[in-house]
């Protein structure tokens, strides 16, 4: 299965215009941005969750990151509320669950083989926020290995963000709220993916929040 596997051009998921498909556990969907592979895969998703539902365990020998966007996310590790930002890495495994349901966005198989710390942040935490007085948005940084970088960032209303993609490109999802691309309405839960040398260009229609990753996507 390839979905949006070209990293070498644009990628761009607008939210509510995919469809949810069955993962092999009952009650467990996913929306798929982008996918190498067949069950075992280089995969970002939108996995949700219905209430009782359990993945049972299974590993991840190249690492998983996550970010709870709704509900709880839980394993025999701990509880995950919306806003947690989790990184387990090459070689962790668990049995994940909800009880009341939830949806993550999740990436699978994508960690430097030698970035083995685990993650875990509340990026609910207004405390963990920095508003440089030079810089026009607020920020969260998330994780820094290598050329790869992990961070949150919060637009105003009105308020644009321009960026040039540098090597290994960037990828943006709208937690919440909503931006402009390219004359394309990105609300919350929308995906964009740019390769290297494209310039990102965003203007917020409301108070927004992104996550956003660079430096991370494979040379072709």
């Amino acid at each position: 299965m390839r979905i949006n596997a070209i990293f070498s051009r644009p990628a761009m998921v607008i939210a509510g215009r995919s469809e949810w498909t069955r993962s092999p556990a009952n009650g467990v969907d996913r929306i798929m941005l982008d996918r190498i592979g067949d069950e075992v895969a280089r995969a970002t998703s939108i996995v949700r969750y219905a209430p009782g539902s359990q993945f049972s365990r299974h590993e991840h020998p190249e690492g998983e990151e996550f970010l709870v966007l709704e509900g709880v996310f839980s394993d025999e590790h701990g509880h995950y509320p919306a806003g947690t930002y989790v990184r387990n890495p090459p070689g962790s495994g668990h049995t994940s669950f909800s009880i009341d349901g939830c949806r993550i966005l999740v990436k699978l198989r994508q960690f430097d083989p030698s970035d083995i710390s685990p993650v875990v942040i509340d990026t609910r935490d207004e405390s963990l926020w920095k508003t440089k007085e030079s810089a026009r948005h607020p920020d969260l940084p998330l994780h820094r290995f290598g050329p790869e970088k992990v961070q949150m960032l919060r637009l105003q209303e009105g308020r644009d963000y321009t960026t040039a993609a540098g090597i290994g490109g960037i990828e943006i999802f709208v937690v919440s709220g909503s931006v402009t691309y390219a004359g394309y309405e990105l609300v919350d839960e929308s995906w964009l993916r740019l390769s290297a040398g494209t310039n990102l260009s965003l203007n917020a229609n409301s108070t927004t929040t992104l996550w956003i990753k660079s430096g991370h996507l494979p040379n072709e």
